[in-house]
């Protein structure tokens, strides 16, 4: 299929205005960042339920404490800090959940129970708490009522020697679903006075919370072996491939992951300052391979096959991803769900893709095969994507320019 350069324009175009609307609503701080596509002009913002100052109050005091707590010994990884708030807050009867699905929910019963309030369109009321880290977190106030659901979002961070209320933003729901594999997903156009005064519009909002708990361990794996690639920017988990066939697998794009890690620094190879000149560099073939092999069971002549290699140079061509082949910034996580320790030492894990901002708690789900190495290091044997009918298109993904296209965006620069 021939480029179409008028899809990735608009891709593009949409990463621009959802980039320059983050720095105006969220600036520099560690925000949960909203989802600013703009919906509709408002001449004035939604009147939306509102919180409860009284309940609030006690929810601050309690983070407050603990910021004092964990600030003061200094001893605490940030793994075990979230944890121990989030227990905390369950002691006190609230439900809660980290931001990135590392701990068990809390006090899930009343989740379950207020999921059932809105399917019996019955009135309810509920909040969770959203630990982000140590120095912030949200509280989302939802209200039921023949079947809709209300939500009013708070968001706190610490500023000037105390907890800060930086932001409210209100909405009801247009998507509302539990699902069968454990999450409450639920996204609507979100108001804020802070973001209404920039744009006179609402701005979509996409959350997922894993509701159901799962073994410590598939966590551990998910941190080990599938959060450090992701599917941010690489087809590694989103074709099928093995040691005996690496099929379309992409290594540039897995160049640029790991050589950050092997090096402890950026990818030295840059894009051209002239977006409309296509850089290009010849990596020495040690330097390339010593970075994919470190991760991949694969020898020279195979990784060359796959690749553009330069035999008289003894070095791989390379070009930075392009203006042209940037992705809408909203990505699915990985969440093993399950695995196996194989005889051969080496670990299937059973991965479930979520994508939030789709409203799926399961995209696809996929077997990797790693290989742990006795340094610690790490060998991927293999992706398989499970085949099912209700399997949803990467439609985050945008793959490398083929050497046509690449050709026909730069023409020839290099």
């Amino acid at each position: 299929m021939l480029w179409n350069k008028t899809n990735r324009f608009w891709k593009i175009s949409l990463i621009a205005i959802n980039a320059m609307l983050l720095l105006n609503v969220s600036g520099c701080s560690d925000a949960p960042q909203m989802k600013t596509q703009i919906i509709e002009n408002k001449s004035e913002v939604p009147i939306s339920p509102q919180s409860n100052p009284e309940e609030e109050e006690k929810i601050v005091k309690i983070y407050r404490d603990l910021y004092k707590k964990f600030a003061a010994e200094k001893t605490w990884s940030d793994l075990e800090m979230i944890r121990s708030i989030v227990s905390r807050f369950g002691e006190k009867g609230y439900p809660a959940v980290d931001s990135r699905s590392q701990v068990d929910m809390v006090c899930t019963e009343q989740v379950i129970r207020f999921c059932e309030k809105v399917d019996a369109k019955k009135e309810d009321k509920l909040t969770i708490i959203e630990v982000i880290n140590l120095d912030a977190f949200v509280i989302y106030d939802l209200q039921t009522k023949d079947g809709n659901v209300d939500v009013v979002k708070s968001y706190y961070e610490y500023e000037n020697e105390d907890m800060q209320k930086i932001f409210t933003g209100t909405y009801t729901a247009d998507d509302w679903n539990y699902t069968e594999d454990g999450y409450l997903m639920f996204s609507g156009v979100c108001f804020s006075e802070e973001l209404y005064v920039l744009t006179l519009s609402g701005a979509e909002e996409h959350t997922a919370f894993r509701v159901q708990p799962l073994d410590e361990k598939c966590r551990e794996l998910n941190r080990k072996y599938l959060l450090p690639i992701g599917y941010e920017r690489n087809n590694m988990f989103l074709v099928d491939w093995s040691e005996e066939d690496f099929g379309e697998l992409n290594f540039y794009d897995l160049y640029d992951i790991f050589y950050p890690k092997i090096n402890e620094q950026p990818v030295p190879y840059v894009t051209d300052d002239n977006l409309g000149a296509g850089a290009v560099y010849r990596i020495p073939e040690d330097e390339f391979e010593s970075v994919i092999m470190a991760y991949f069971n694969i020898d020279s002549e195979t990784l060359q096959s796959k690749t553009t290699y330069y035999s008289e140079e003894a070095a791989y061509e390379y070009k930075q991803r392009g203006f042209y082949e940037a992705e809408y910034p909203e990505y699915p996580y990985s969440e093993v769900v399950g695995f196996t320790e194989n005889s051969d030492g080496t670990i299937t894990l059973m991965v479930h893709a979520v994508f939030p901002y789709a409203g799926i708690s399961k995209v696809y789900a996929h077997q990797v095969v790693v290989r742990p190495l006795e340094d610690g290091g790490v060998q991927y044997v293999s992706n398989r994507i499970i085949p099912s009918e209700n399997n949803y298109a990467e439609t985050w993904h945008t793959p490398r320019l083929t050497k046509e296209e690449w050709e026909e965006v730069y023409g020839g620069y290099e």
